[in-house]
């Protein structure tokens, strides 16, 4: 079986098709993945790492302000499609599987127009403009949830299979994850989102010396590849020693095992994190972004939080206080965060893998 993937910008787009190929390879004997991309995406360090081959186009995401900017914009999209024409010409794949992005758009419409079929996935409630524009391209609209099928004009193309979780995020113990690492004492883990969070790193740096100071829980802070050397400036500019418990890495590259062995989480709430933090049964604070189409991440945190899931703190509530005093409230909180471990579970949707390929097949008419 042969299949182009796409998929790109950031790991909550990345990460879904890595996942669905690394499924494929475990159930096909002669599976073969290309991945295509843009060179401005983290999907040039993620999917070479997972060991695929990726070919990169030129397409970026249309401007909502910028009317004048997506002229441009439209131009590159139309070459796109065209480049995407050739590649798959070349790779002859017998389906094509999307996880959004902008990258996705000029793959689905190049499939169409070549009659592969193909499918996209949709991760969150809301569909974003690139999922709304492929429904007349597509086999296939795999969902995350219900209710985005009535967000979607093609409602007989709509499959709901939940969001696609890693086979390591499945396969990871809090034990053994914690023997790997090291970790002995109440462990957190915080991160903005695989690009980071001005927000939330800065409110972290300054909490890092009071944390430090009380010396009494590990924490592996992530900020973001482009955030790191700033971060790093400030701690230094604020005089912050950080006692050899405390770790501020730019990217987390362990994160099956950071998750898993993690007493705490801190962070965004984009789709594919809370189902990771679900399938995990991982405590949380979570903290959503504000800054994305239709404030799905509230959505995302509040449903957690009715479920008795997570603790939210939104961008408009967040300080230094309310975040040091949260973390040790639930650090100290045993039973709450043991109750919290079993509703996370209790959510949980772990089959998406299985029903996605599912659909592959039928696509690929296996």
């Amino acid at each position: 079986m042969k299949i182009v993937f796409a998929g790109g910008g950031t790991g909550g787009h990345i990460n879904p098709a890595i996942s669905i190929a690394d499924y494929v390879k475990t159930h096909e004997d002669n599976f073969e993945a290309l991945f295509i991309g843009t060179k401005r995406g983290l999907e040039t360090k993620l999917v070479p790492k997972a060991g695929y081959d990726i070919e990169y186009i030129d397409v970026e995401g249309f401007s909502r302000k910028n009317m004048l900017k997506n002229v441009k914009i439209g131009m590159k999209l139309f070459k796109a499609v065209s480049d995407c024409k050739k590649l798959i010409k070349r790779f002859k794949p017998d389906c094509i599987v999307c996880t959004g992005g902008y990258v996705s758009g000029p793959v689905v419409m190049a499939a169409g127009a070549l009659g592969v079929p193909s499918l996209i996935h949709e991760q969150n409630v809301y569909p974003g403009l690139t999922v709304k524009g492929a429904e007349r391209y597509v086999k296939y609209l795999a969902l995350s949830f219900d209710e985005t099928v009535n967000e979607m004009k093609n409602k007989e193309k709509c499959v709901v299979t939940g969001n696609p979780i890693r086979s390591e995020i499945l396969e990871a113990d809090y034990k053994t994850a914690r023997a790997r690492l090291g970790v002995k004492r109440p462990f957190v883990l915080i991160f903005g989102g695989s690009l980071g969070a001005d927000r939330i790193n800065n409110t972290v740096v300054d909490i890092l010396d009071r944390l430090s100071k009380d010396n009494k829980i590990e924490l592996l802070f992530g900020t973001g590849d482009r955030n790191y050397d700033k971060i790093m400036t400030a701690v230094e500019e604020k005089g912050i020693e950080l006692n050899k418990h405390i770790k501020v890495v730019p990217y987390i590259n362990n994160m099956a095992d950071a998750m898993a062995a993690a007493d705490l989480v801190v962070s965004r709430s984009g789709a594919i994190t809370v189902s990771e933090i679900a399938a995990l049964g991982r405590p949380s604070i979570l903290i959503p972004s504000p800054n994305v189409v239709r404030n799905h991440q509230e959505q995302n945190a509040r449903e957690f939080e009715r479920g008795g899931a997570a603790a939210v703190i939104t961008e408009a509530e967040l300080t230094p206080d309310v975040l040091y005093d949260k973390i040790n409230e639930m650090i100290n909180d045993k039973q709450g965060m043991k109750n919290m471990s079993a509703a996370l579970k209790a959510m949980a949707k772990t089959d998406a893998l299985e029903r996605l390929y599912e659909l592959v097949k039928k696509m690929a008419e296996v």
